[in-house]
């Protein structure tokens, strides 16, 4: 009988697609997947480090694994995979029993090989010495249609991996190591494999996304490579995430113009509204560059839906660059917001050299009243697509009504509908009728 997996995956895309990739690779080396946890000969925790208590939800999944473990007698081997185990790497084991194999961001294909040791150590009766494997490597080739994609709709293409930028808040470039770019070669092959096995929508992926450059073909940037991708028959939709705004190019504002399978929406981290605070947050652009960017966009494509991600309470945030955040994001009127109260993250250069100085009650005060901003606006912008009919792509049932499916537009905002789960994975013409806080509702034009 074929042993089985189950993964848990705690943080962003990347890593959901890490998910997707190791599955892949335990199944080629006849694992089987299992939603049971006590059916589980094998659990991979794969762990993200980017938000504040990520370290202490991963020990309180592995005491829970350990204790449960205690009471049957039977404990699985336990995989740390993710940002945190790189980050912590041998810290974990001197803090949880419960841990056969850690293996870092970087070195996911040694995967079943690691697990498979831990195993014969374990039946062999020998001392069970977890294994330990962070290594740093340059090579993120992956094969081909091995990922066990979750959705049969929409799939996921990385196209970069690491990040140069060492923005002051940001881990990842001490997570995923330095910014290494995937052949474009491998990136379209990739893609035409999820077309050709069901995607109507890939997203790719990268740390910074539009600062993509071929290794193997010197003349494809970040927009050729859209080029590139719009020409896949049966493909419907191309997004991507998250692209830094000071790499957005002339060409890539062209492409998302022009090109029809590049969705009109753009995800365009800003994190503060100050210049000042920007310049400490080490994000390389004004917030009068960003504003004229904002311009730029909109000139060119009227219809485009910005979204942004935010940060309040960063170290030496004054009342007045807080306001500035707020006046910014009433000038530019994101569609949706991913905002977060500042969190001091390990390694990080804000750790390192800034005292954490706004107080916890202030910043809870400032995020309050930045989400309720961008609420009111989000809600002006639905108000405003009453009446219109949008393309949607069904991807799922409703969360909250079975007799009712969900999708998106192309601007990545949620529409839920009545409609035939027949129509799961097909673009429905749907005119909206309706406005929630963080979706609209709908019904089917036939």
């Amino acid at each position: 009988m074929a042993r089985k997996y189950l993964i848990e995956t705690f943080g962003c895309q990347m890593n959901f697609h890490d998910s997707e990739r190791m599955a892949g690779l335990l199944e080629q080396a006849g694992y089987e997947a299992t939603k049971d946890e006590a059916d589980a000969d094998v659990i991979v925790i794969n762990t993200c480090s980017v938000r504040e208590k990520a370290e202490d939800k991963l020990f309180t999944r592995l005491g829970e694994i350990h204790h449960a473990g205690l009471e049957t007698g039977e404990r699985p081997i336990v995989a740390v995979a993710g940002c945190v185990a790189q980050q912590e790497g041998d810290a974990i084991l001197q803090r949880s029993k419960a841990v056969d194999v850690i293996i870092g961001t970087q070195n996911l294909k040694r995967l079943p090989m690691l697990v498979d040791g831990a195993v014969q150590r374990r039946e062999s009766g020998g001392r069970a010495f977890p294994s330990l494997d962070l290594d740093p490597l340059e090579d993120i080739s992956f094969p081909l249609g091995l990922a066990k994609r979750h959705d049969s709709f929409k799939a996921y293409v990385t196209i970069i991996e690491g990040c140069n930028e060492f923005c002051a808040f940001c881990v990842v470039p001490y997570t995923r190591g330095k910014e290494r770019m995937r052949p474009v070669a491998e990136i379209v092959a990739d893609a035409r494999n999820a077309v050709g096995t069901g995607a109507r929508e890939i997203q790719l992926l990268g740390q910074i996304v539009n600062h993509y450059q071929a290794p193997d073909d010197p003349s494809c940037d970040f927009a050729r490579l859209l080029e590139r991708l719009n020409e896949i028959d049966g493909l419907e939709r191309i997004r991507f995430a998250s692209p830094h705004p000071r790499h957005v190019t002339p060409r890539m504002i062209d492409a998302l113009r022009t090109l029809p399978k590049v969705c009109r929406h753009l995800h365009l981290p800003v994190q503060s509204g100050s210049t000042d605070v920007l310049r400490a947050m080490r994000r390389r652009h004004t917030r009068e560059e960003y504003l004229d960017l904002v311009a730029r966009l909109r000139d060119a494509m009227p219809d485009i839906a910005l979204s942004t991600d935010m940060i309040v309470g960063f170290p030496g945030e004054r009342p007045e660059d807080f306001e500035q955040t707020l006046s910014l994001t009433e000038t530019v009127r994101y569609h949706s917001m991913f905002s977060f109260k500042y969190s001091p993250r390990p390694n990080t250069l804000a750790l390192k050299r800034m005292p954490d100085d706004v107080a916890e009650a202030e910043k809870t005060r400032r995020i309050v009243e930045l989400q309720a901003l961008q609420g009111r606006i989000q809600m002006e912008l639905y108000l405003q697509a009453l009446g219109r009919v949008e393309p949607v792509l069904v991807d799922a049932r409703s969360r909250r009504r079975e007799w009712e499916l969900s999708g998106r537009t192309p601007g990545n905002t949620i529409v839920n509908f009545s409609g035939d789960p027949s129509w799961i994975g097909r673009t429905v013409p749907v005119r909206i009728t309706g406005a929630n806080p963080n979706s609209l509702r709908g019904e089917a034009v036939t």
